[in-house]
């Protein structure tokens, strides 16, 4: 992990599969802020909620920071984002990405690109 993040993850850290094919790291704090808002949430019927938090909760694993920052990850979420060896880490607000280096670059690019067209659909508010 870079440095700048590696603060927030010191009291441990939780893997789970990412929705573009990414693997996303949660500090502890933020990840049972997430898991407590979910399963708070009264807005879908308890089959769907059941599905959501199998698809979320099954897939999770916690981890741990190494002396020299690293994070074991594990093969299941490998393979999942494709990571083989180069990771691009990229920090979205709360949580953090890890990306194949192929896959990072289709998604930054087609991320930039529909960014100025959302932030131009907020502005037309």
């Amino acid at each position: 992990m870079p440095p700048k993040y590696r603060r927030d993850l010191e009291d441990g850290l939780i893997l789970s599969q990412g929705t573009e094919g990414c693997i996303n790291v949660y500090p502890q704090a933020e990840w049972e802020k997430m898991a407590n808002s979910l399963t708070s949430s009264g807005t879908l019927t308890a089959s769907k909620m059941r599905r959501l938090k199998r698809a979320i909760f099954a897939t999770a694993f916690s981890a741990n920071i190494d002396g020299q920052g690293r994070v074991s990850l594990p093969v299941t979420l490998r393979k999942y984002a494709g990571i083989e060896s180069d990771i691009v880490v990229a920090g979205v607000n709360n949580y953090l990405e890890l990306w194949s280096k192929e896959k990072w670059e289709s998604e930054k690019s087609i991320s930039q690109e529909q960014a100025w067209q959302i932030i131009e659909g907020l502005e037309n508010r």
